[in-house]
């Protein structure tokens, strides 16, 4: 067989195997080459791999900056980077962070079957520079040695799972609202309330970011529904307003790693704790006017 009868043949091989298949082919192959005796045919050979994955990145750096540079380009990436192969792709060379995020929702729903059987819960609340911040409800509260080995719990399978956390901290559960005083409710009708934009500013099916000097918003438009947001993404805290807004299905993505939202709720349809913080909105005179927290 000639060496482009080879190839030919490799090519269409590769192609009817699935991406498991080529994955632990790549495995045995790299395996293989670490098994080599001879020191210096195994240096060569990942010498070459090395170059072959540099070679990789830059060709693929190149053409994920070129598909954000257009707008149908960003959404088409998107939907690439739904498939797993392209996702494993891009993430092996570091051109798309993992998810850590959703990673630590998917070990905290590994842990808490566990945990209701003995009365407890828990609660992803945001990852901040290697840090997990959790809230435990249940048995999991107090000072017991059923609610300490219930913590010690969750720590050790993040700890375990997730080599980006370093640390977990079990943050104090939000106390009941007091309550509000009816001469109190005439003053916050102006009180820590911020004029945005004119309505016909934010058009159905746009989004449109505001800065104000407390606060960076976001105003999102759904079928001629307001809802407003703070313009970061709880991934990263990373700006929002370059993303893509599909109106007819009211998602919105996130221009950074993808994660998806719904536009109408904020609720991360990626990652369901990652939620977008929503601030009032109220409507005066065709003006839209906000209420940051």
């Amino acid at each position: 067989m000639t060496p482009a009868a080879a190839q030919t043949e490799n090519l269409t091989r590769m192609q009817a195997e699935d991406f498991e298949g080529i994955a632990e082919r790549i495995d045995r192959a790299l395996k293989n080459v670490e098994e080599l005796a001879d020191e210096n045919a195994r240096m060569h050979a990942l010498g070459l791999k090395t170059a072959i994955e540099d070679f990789h990145k830059f060709a693929l750096t190149k053409i994920v900056q070129k598909l954000k540079s257009d707008e149908r380009g960003k959404e088409l990436l998107f939907e690439l980077v739904d498939e797993p192969s392209v996702y494993a792709l891009l993430q092996l060379h570091g051109i798309v962070k993992p998810n850590v995020g959703a990673r630590i929702v998917q070990v905290l729903d590994a842990v808490r079957p566990y945990m209701q059987s003995h009365g407890g819960d828990v609660e992803f609340v945001r990852f901040e520079d290697s840090v997990v911040y959790v809230r435990l409800a249940g048995a999991c509260s107090g000072c017991s040695q059923s609610a300490v080995t219930l913590r010690e719990g969750v720590e050790e399978a993040l700890l375990h799972n997730i080599p980006e956390v370093k640390a977990v901290e079990v943050l104090p559960n939000e106390p009941t609202p007091a309550l509000i005083r009816i001469e109190s409710l005439a003053a916050s009708k102006t009180k820590g309330w911020i004029e945005t934009l004119a309505v016909e500013e934010v058009p159905a099916g746009k989004m449109k970011c505001f800065q104000s000097e407390t606060a960076n918003i976001l105003l999102v438009n759904i079928d001629n529904r307001l809802n407003a947001y703070r313009n970061e993404c709880p991934h990263q805290g990373l700006p929002l307003d370059g993303g893509m807004l599909e109106a007819e299905e009211g998602l919105l993505t996130c221009p950074w790693h993808g994660f998806k939202f719904d536009a109408t709720s904020g609720e991360c349809l990626t990652a369901p704790a990652a939620q977008l913080e929503s601030f009032p909105l109220r409507i005066e005179n065709g003006r839209i006017f906000v209420r940051p927290a």
